[in-house]
């Protein structure tokens, strides 16, 4: 077992990405290639529904992500005709963004506009989907963004996530000879799913360029955050660039603190308070929590053992979990190697302690008691372990997110990608030089804090590290 200690530490800057890695149309090809694949082994079609929150599935099969409206993707399995993209009015125009645009035959559906627009030219949802081949008698595959297991219903494949409107079309369409199907697993489940198992190099780039745009963000902060600021003024620390983000960006201190959740407010940052941000981007997420003080004597009464109570333990745990990780572990390791050590209830880690990321924030977790899910080379996995106490020692945070490559594959992302590549290395020997972290090879750390806790805000340089 680590010991682990707090102290002066001198964190590096690794730099910052010029340039947006993209995906070509090829790649965006062999990925619906791939879902025909899969798809055709049980489906007569397969549908993937998507709107503004739930846009991941889409965007990574067609580089389209819908904006204000619903979208609907439908796939012929076998290869026989383009894929049918059903959009509202103002989705018409932006699907021109797609690099498969003219691989798409683009069908507006006006009842996935806006309130107040106009509706009444559009064909009927029943004859767009007829004409895009489903019919009587046909399985299909429904693709939205969640699947069930048998502890939830009885027949979790029947169970759709996705809009009454759509799920009766669709069994009407296809009559009691057919079937409609949830088939979210085919791209989401944690041990197979399309989207969870393995990433292309330019995918893997684009994580880290999101990743060092958020993680910069919340460094920003912990270095940056004083007494007398605003929430607002906080957060315009992170100098925020428009890059579009995966979900609500979290700043809170006080008393909502404790709710983690909270956006940020007008309230007045105190000395003392407890604080929590994160900040997460299309391919990454970032967040840190702690005290507004300069060291214990600043903590409110009662918790004066912050560090030794929580902190330590806390990190010594991650430490344990960044040591283990690696390809080939199983899921089930992980989450042993952190509720072996702050397996307490004081210390709440009641999530997952670790998760798959994708374009969006979650995606599935192999990380879970008695998991046997082995985890694999081009997987994007995030450091999350959340000890939510629940008193007045509130709790500390360190998630970030890594990549897992095999030799080749790290041969493969340095080639294409040096700048990219010199910043992982300069974050390993970091974590491993400086922090005392010993890492697998197959481990990246995309994050410009790499497993950096200062747990008193406003002595930011004085952070944990292996003893």
């Amino acid at each position: 077992m680590v010991e682990s200690e707090l102290a002066a530490v001198d964190l590096p800057e690794f730099g910052m990405p010029d340039e947006k890695p993209t995906l070509d149309a090829d790649a965006y090809r062999r990925r619906l290639t791939r879902l025909r694949e899969r798809a055709r082994e049980e489906y007569d079609t397969f549908v993937v529904y998507a709107d503004r929150e739930h846009f991941a599935n889409l965007a990574y099969l067609t580089g389209y992500d819908p904006r204000f409206e619903e979208a609907l993707l439908v796939v012929d399995p076998t290869d026989e005709s383009d894929p049918v993209l059903l959009v509202g009015n103002e989705g018409e125009g932006y699907a021109q963004t797609s690099p498969v645009r003219d691989d798409l035959e683009v069908a507006v559906f006006q009842s996935f506009s806006l309130l107040g627009q106009d509706r009444d030219e559009s064909e009927s949802l029943t004859t767009i989907l007829r004409n895009a081949g489903i019919d009587r008698s046909a399985d299909v595959g429904v693709a939205g963004w969640k699947h069930f297991t048998e502890t939830e219903f009885d027949d979790p494949e029947t169970v759709l996530e996705i809009p009454a409107y759509i799920a009766r079309t669709l069994r009407d369409l296809v009559g009691g000879g057919g079937t409609v199907r949830n088939a979210n697993d085919v791209l989401m489940d944690s041990d197979g799913g399309m989207r969870a198992v393995t990433n292309e190099v330019d995918q893997l780039a684009y994580f880290e360029f999101a990743a060092a745009h958020t993680s910069q963000a919340v460094r920003d902060i912990l270095f940056r955050v004083q007494p007398g600021m605003t929430e607002f003024e906080a957060v315009e620390l992170m100098g925020v660039n428009g890059i579009p983000q995966s979900c609500h960006l979290m700043l809170s201190a006080g008393e909502q603190a404790q709710y983690g959740l909270p956006s940020p407010s007008s309230r007045t940052i105190r000395r003392g308070d407890p604080f929590t941000t994160a900040y997460g981007l299309w391919g990454a997420l970032n967040s840190r929590a702690g005290f507004v003080v300069e060291d214990a004597d600043g903590l409110p009464d009662g918790i004066e053992d912050y560090v030794d109570r929580l902190v330590k333990p806390y990190f010594e745990a991650v430490v344990a979990w960044y040591e283990r990780v690696g390809i080939g572990v199983p899921g089930g390791e992980l989450y042993n190697v952190i509720h072996d050590r702050i397996g307490d209830p004081f210390f709440g880690v009641e999530l997952n302690p670790g998760h798959l990321i994708h374009l969006d924030e979650w995606v599935d977790s192999p990380v879970y008691e008695g998991s046997t899910e082995p985890l694999r080379s081009g997987m994007a996995v995030q450091v999350d372990v959340i000890p939510a106490t629940g008193t007045d020692y509130f709790m500390t945070n360190i998630e970030d997110g890594i990549l897992l490559a095999d030799e080749e594959l790290r041969t493969e992302f340095a080639a294409a990608y040096p700048d990219a590549w010199e910043r992982i290395q300069h974050r390993r020997e970091f974590m491993t030089e400086t922090l005392g972290i010993d890492l697998g090879a197959d481990v990246l750390p995309l994050s410009n804090i790499p497993a950096y806790l200062p747990p008193y805000l406003l002595s930011p340089g004085r952070a944990m590290r292996v003893a």
